[in-house]
C-alpha cells in the first residue's frame, strides 16, 4: 500500500516539496494530496504589486503552475478551496474545510508537509465591518484589491499603513494608477530593512514622486460612510481614504502548527532542523514563510518570508521525503525591491542586529556611480558596508542607487556568505566596460575604504 503525503499549502513550498518527492517516487509507492485554500497554486506573491499598478497586465502572468500541471504531469491531488482546520498527530489525520461544498472531512496521513506561510499583521481596528482594507499576501488578496481599485467609481485617494518592503512597493503602485498615495509609518523612517541614514534616501524619493510620507505617526482607527472606508484616524487628525492597504509586515501562520503541539522558536516562527523536518515530530517537515531559519552572520534564529527561501526549503524537504538527501544551510537577508526609481538592496545585518549579536564593528557609506562618470546614464550610488573590529570580516551590506544598484548587493552577498573580510573583497576580480561601471566598481571602493577606517 502507498504511503500517503498530505500538503498544507499550495504555494511555493508545498508545491516545491511535493513536486521533488514525487520525482523520487511514484504514485504506488507515494500518493500526494494538496490542499489549498485559496484559488491557486504556485504563484509570484513578489509580483502582485507590479499588477496592481498594471506593468504586469494579466494576473495568470503571475502563476508558475496551474493545478492542472500538478494533476496531470506530476500525479498530485491538488485540491483548491479546501482549508485544514486541524492536525490530529496521534491519529495522523487532518480536518479539512471544503469552502466550496461547505463539508468537513478527515483524510489521513503518513506524512505532512507544513506550508502554510504567513498573512499580513492586522492591527485592532482593522476589522471585517469596513470595506476597503486589504492586505496583500496571497494572490486572492491581490485580486480583491484589484477589483476594489477597478469599481466604478474608482478609489481616488489611497493610504497605506507601514513602510516595509510591501508597504512601499505598494505606494508606488498606487501612485502609478493615478491614486492620492499617504504612507503611514510609526518609526521615524519606512524602510526599516536598511539603516536610517540608507532609509532617508528611500523618504527623498518617494516625496519626490508625489507619495506623501507620515512619520512617527500611528493609525489609531478608521472612519466610514456607508460601510466603506472614508479616512484613517491618527493623533494628527484624520486622513481621507478611498482604499486603505497595511504594510506592516507578516507573521508566520503557526496556529495550526502550535495546537497539534509542534515547537515554535525564538522567532515565533516554526522549528524546523536542517533537513526541515519539524524538531521532534517523526514524519512532519515545514517550510516556507512559516518556519524560523540560522543566520549565518548572527548565528541566531530568524523568521525571514522570503520566496527564494520558500523555494529552496520545498525543495529540501521534498529531496529528503523522496527518499534523498538535502539541507538548508540558512540564510544572511539579502532581499531587494524597487522604489520608484530607486533600487533598495541589503545583505546579512544591519547596524542594531550587529551591536544586538555582540559584534564590534565600523560601517562607512561610501558614495559612487553606477557607470564610467563620463558615460552616458550613469547614475549615483550610495554603498554602505558594516565590518567586524578588528578582523575586517563583512557583517552585512546596504545599497541604494538608480540603475544598475541592486543587483550589486549579489557580489556583496556572495562575499558574506563565505566569510570573506573586506581586505579580501578589495581585489575582487569583477568585471568592467564602461557601460556597467566605473574602472573601480563600487563593491571595490566600498570595501577599500571600509579597509582604511578599520586601520584608523
Amino acid at each position: 500500500m502507498a504511503e500517503r503525503m498530505i500538503v498544507i499549502g499550495g504555494d511555493a513550498a508545498g508545491m516545491a516539496a511535493a513536486s521533488q518527492a514525487r520525482r523520487r517516487r511514484d504514485r504506488n509507492d507515494l500518493e500526494i494530496v494538496a490542499f489549498e485554500r485559496g484559488r491557486f497554486t504556485s504563484y509570484s506573491a513578489c509580483g502582485i504589486p507590479y499588477w496592481i499598478s498594471g506593468l504586469v497586465e494579466e494576473r495568470d502572468r503571475l502563476v508558475a503552475r496551474e493545478p492542472e500541471v500538478f494533476r496531470d504531469e506530476f500525479d498530485i491531488d491538488v485540491r483548491l478551496r479546501h482549508e485544514v482546520t486541524a492536525i490530529d498527530l496521534d491519529r495522523r489525520e487532518v480536518v479539512v474545510r471544503d469552502l466550496t461544498a461547505g463539508r468537513e472531512l478527515r483524510e489521513g496521513f503518513d506524512t505532512l508537509m507544513y506550508a502554510v506561510g504567513a498573512s499580513p499583521r492586522l492591527p485592532k481596528w482593522a476589522h471585517d465591518e469596513v470595506q476597503g482594507v486589504f492586505g496583500v499576501q496571497t494572490l486572492d488578496d491581490g485580486a480583491a484589491l484589484r477589483a476594489w481599485l477597478d469599481a466604478d467609481p474608482a478609489p481616488r485617494s489611497a493610504v497605506v499603513v507601514g513602510g516595509g518592503y510591501i508597504g512601499v512597493e505598494m505606494a508606488e503602485a498606487l501612485i502609478q494608477r493615478g491614486l492620492t498615495v499617504t504612507l503611514v509609518e510609526q518609526a521615524a523612517q519606512p524602510m526599516s530593512t536598511v539603516d536610517d541614514d540608507m532609509a532617508t534616501l528611500v523618504t527623498d524619493a518617494m516625496r519626490a514622486t508625489g507619495i506623501e510620507i507620515r512619520t512617527g505617526v500611528e493609525v489609531t482607527g478608521l472612519t466610514a460612510r456607508g460601510g466603506r472606508v472614508a479616512a484613517v484616524v491618527t493623533a494628527d487628525g484624520p486622513i481621507p481614504a478611498d482604499v486603505v492597504v497595511l504594510g506592516l509586515g507578516v507573521r508566520p501562520n503557526t496556529g495550526l502548527a502550535e495546537a497539534a503541539g509542534m515547537p515554535l522558536g525564538p522567532s515565533g516562527a516554526l522549528r524546523v532542523d536542517r533537513r526541515m523536518r519539524v524538531v521532534g515530530i517523526p514524519g512532519v517537515w515545514a517550510a516556507g514563510d512559516c518556519v524560523e531559519s540560522l543566520h549565518r552572520v548572527s548565528g541566531a534564529a530568524v523568521h525571514i518570508p522570503l520566496g527564494t527561501h520558500a523555494n529552496k526549503q520545498g525543495r529540501v524537504a521534498g529531496i529528503n521525503i523522496g527518499g534523498g538527501y538535502a539541507t538548508f544551510p540558512g540564510v544572511i537577508g539579502t532581499a531587494v525591491t524597487k522604489v520608484c526609481e530607486l533600487e533598495v538592496a541589503r545583505t546579512g545585518l544591519r547596524e542594531r542586529e550587529a551591536r544586538e549579536a555582540g559584534f564590534e564593528f565600523v560601517s562607512v557609506l561610501t558614495e559612487s556611480t553606477s557607470r564610467a562618470g563620463y558615460f552616458p546614464g550613469a547614475r549615483p550610488m550610495t554603498v554602505k558596508l558594516i565590518a567586524e573590529r578588528p578582523t575586517g570580516r563583512l557583517l552585512g551590506a546596504q545599497i541604494v542607487g538608480r540603475s544598475e544598484a541592486a543587483k550589486r548587493i549579489d557580489a556583496l552577498a556572495v562575499a558574506l556568505w563565505n566569510g570573506m573580510t573586506v581586505e579580501d573583497m578589495t581585489s575582487l576580480d569583477l568585471g568592467y566596460a564602461p557601460p556597467y561601471a566605473p574602472v573601480w566598481d563600487p563593491v571595490l571602493i566600498a570595501a577599500r575604504k571600509t579597509v582604511d577606517a578599520l586601520h584608523h
